[in-house]
């Protein structure tokens, strides 16, 4: 028996991973596909296509094969291995044919299109009104028009693409696990708190340095040690380390896969007559165009690099008058704004670890997901995990109604990828008038307990879990009858939104209060250091601004230029970033061959949606702060109106609903110390 084919009976249907074995994953794939291809069939075989037993009937196919592709690429994201892997590079092209089998269907398209010829005669609701253009689109977006020869180019690009994209994120990981800093006289440890010692040291153990301090490129080990190490060397080996990461010319080397990647994206998007790939992104887009982006991200660059200038001078002379240096190199600049922030503002990461356990954090964010949602998490440990490590919980509301299963994934792993990410086993819908609940996973790499100390976090890996909390929110509180527009499914520029904003609570005393006590002493944090927080929020915003503008130009220069003109990427990336740069380059070192966002997750054309939605987050949040940031009039307008919502209508009706007019950007430049 393979248990991803038979039906899932653990509590709330979730995956059985206690059953599952690397070896049911294609065949459960195959059998699904075949099923999906059944159901497709009957769709085209209806003599009339109607709304209901067309665009809703292909709305709801494919369920056993979208629960099943989940469960393996989430798994390949956060527990993967070779055999993992493997697979995935065998499955990825089966679900890739199998989903350009569906797109450019003739007979099923021609139906598609007769329903949507009709739309004005069928007195559709708001949210069949989008299902209905969402469906059609998307066959139009990815070449249901298109002749057979071009169809067929499709499907080879498509192919391509989807090996492209597993062999550039594999060869991330591999380069993030086979690098080891070992330590082994204690004098190299110089500045390191005894925190960060201990880890390295609990490090070295699991990889078999019996007494040796191992630092690793996994966030968690690498961060401290550029904060806080005085030995530069080291430092500057570690840089080097994590920045020239699948650029050297070997085996994991990912130049020749970017090339290949944006050369048939490019193609992809003339295929379907788009001028280039950032063109055909962008249309489905709140942006809706390049230049409007472009227009977007040199308007903050114009505010935000005379300030990030400033504070370049101010960081130089600081290190100059403190430890006599003539000139700040990459490897110095965390080491440095440490130290000038405590100084400035005497707050650090190791004054404030100690109120920032695990455990207490992740209580923090149920009680505010509690207080303005009216939510509780109750753990369920019969509820199967991939992992030892995943914490499973039950969410109900305030009647004990079921409302989500959620999955917590804390700590790195050997196959687990660097970052955090939230993602989903099962999104909402409602189907023949049955409702079914999400399941949904924040998978994140934070500090790990030692043999003295629980997991304590910085401030940042605090901030980090209330965002990924926020998308988790959008996952769970998902209200709706059609799974391709609940929850997250949203456009890219607006999905940013609710984990932006939730980040806010973490700096007000009213939910810091909450949770925020000191490991040993319970102590609840001082109302003076929970001031210092926040007078640190600005700290180098510009510089933060500055280097976030950087990717996004980045990014949108990959995607709408002629790829045939990148020969070089090294020369490419350090042309595009010559006006975002503030710190002398670094030869040999690049970012693009580990810049997972674009390569491999979805976010190429896209990642200016980080600050494009920090204009949302901060024009939102501004009216929390003007009501009260757990008022329960404006929670239940934000949880209706955006997370309930999902991408039923338009996101700029959706805000306009909540804020009661347009967003504007004078609270994000307030908010950052740019005006």
């Amino acid at each position: 028996m393979n248990p991803l084919l038979d039906n899932f009976f653990a509590p709330f249907e979730t995956a059985p991973f206690d059953l599952i074995k690397p070896e049911h994953y294609l065949p459960a794939i195959q059998e699904a596909i075949k099923i999906a291809k059944e159901e497709i069939q009957e769709i085209k075989n209806t003599p009339i296509p109607t709304f209901e037993n067309t665009i809703v009937a292909l709305d709801q196919s494919g369920e056993k094969l979208n629960v099943i592709s989940s469960i393996f690429f989430n798994l390949n994201s956060a527990e993967t291995n070779d055999q993992i892997q493997a697979l995935a590079r065998e499955i990825s092209p089966l679900l890739t044919a199998h989903s350009n089998d569906i797109l450019l269907d003739e007979a099923l398209f021609a139906n598609i299109q007769f329903v949507y010829e009709q739309k004005e005669k069928l007195n559709l609701t708001e949210e069949q009104k989008t299902l209905l253009e969402k469906t059609f689109k998307s066959f139009v977006r990815n070449g249901a028009k298109l002749d057979e020869n071009q169809k067929h180019r499709l499907r080879e690009i498509d192919r391509e693409l989807s090996q492209l994209g597993l062999k550039f994120g594999e060869n991330v990981l591999a380069e993030t696990n086979k690098y080891e800093l070992v330590i082994s006289e204690e004098s190299d440890l110089a500045g390191l708190p005894e925190a960060v010692k201990e880890a390295a040291l609990q490090t070295g153990e699991e990889k078999g340095k019996q007494g040796k301090w191992v630092f690793t490129l996994a966030y968690p080990s690498y961060i401290p040690f550029m904060m806080y190490s005085e030995k530069r060397e080291l430092r500057r080996e570690l840089f080097i380390a994590s920045s020239t990461k699948s650029c050297k010319g070997d085996e994991f080397d990912n130049q020749q896969h970017i090339k290949d990647m944006l050369r048939l994206k490019n193609e992809r998007a003339n295929l379907l007559g788009y001028p280039s790939y950032s063109d055909f992104v962008l249309e489905e887009r709140m942006a809706k165009s390049a230049p409007k982006v472009m227009d977007f991200l040199h308007n903050l660059l114009e505010m935000a690099k005379p300030k990030a200038k400033e504070e370049v001078k101010e960081l130089e002379y600081f290190a100059k008058e403190i430890d006599g240096l003539e000139e700040i190199e990459k490897w110095d600049f965390a080491f440095y704004s440490e130290k000038l922030k405590n100084q400035k503002y005497e707050v650090s990461d190791e004054l404030l670890r100690p109120y920032f356990k695990l455990e207490n954090v992740i209580e923090g964010v149920f009680l505010t997901a509690e207080k303005l949602f009216g939510i509780h998490f109750i753990e369920n440990q019969n509820i199967p995990k991939y992992h030892p490590e995943v914490t499973t919980y039950e969410v109900i509301d305030t009647e004990g109604n079921h409302v989500a299963v959620f999955y917590a994934d804390f700590f790195p792993r050997a196959g687990k990828r660097n970052g955090a990410w939230m993602t989903s086993f099962r999104g909402q819908k409602t189907t023949k008038g049955k409702e079914f609940r999400p399941h949904v996973s924040i998978v994140c790499n934070f500090t790990k307990p030692t043999k003295t100390k629980p997991s304590l976090l910085t401030f940042n890996e605090v901030t980090t879990l209330f965002h990924e909390f926020g998308h988790a929110l959008h996952g769970m509180l998902a209200k709706g009858n059609y799974e391709s527009l609940t929850g997250t499914s949203v456009y890219w520029d607006f999905v940013e939104l609710p984990s932006q904003i939730f980040e806010n609570w973490s700096y007000e005393k009213e939910c810091l209060d909450l949770f925020a006590k000191h490991y040993e002493t319970e102590e609840i944090i001082p109302s003076e250091l929970i001031q210092k927080i926040k007078n640190a929020a600005n700290f180098q915003q510009g510089y933060q601004t500055v280097r976030q503008i950087s990717f996004g130009l980045l990014d949108m220069a990959y995607h709408g230029t002629d790829p045939a003109s990148i020969t070089d990427i090294f020369a490419f990336e350090r042309e595009i970033l010559k006006p975002t740069s503030l710190l002398p380059d670094v030869e040999g070192t690049l970012m693009s061959t580990s810049f997972s966002h674009i390569f491999q997750g979805g976010y190429a054309a896209g990642y200016y949606s980080y600050k494009w939605a920090e204009v949302l987050d901060a024009d939102a949040f501004e009216m929390f702060l003007e009501k009260g940031i757990f008022d329960p009039e404006t929670a239940n307008s934000f949880k209706e109106n955006i997370l309930s919502a999902g991408g039923k209508e338009h996101p700029t009706i959706l805000y306009k609903r909540f804020r009661g007019r347009d967003p504007k950007p004078d609270a994000l430049l307030k908010r950052a110390g740019l005006v």
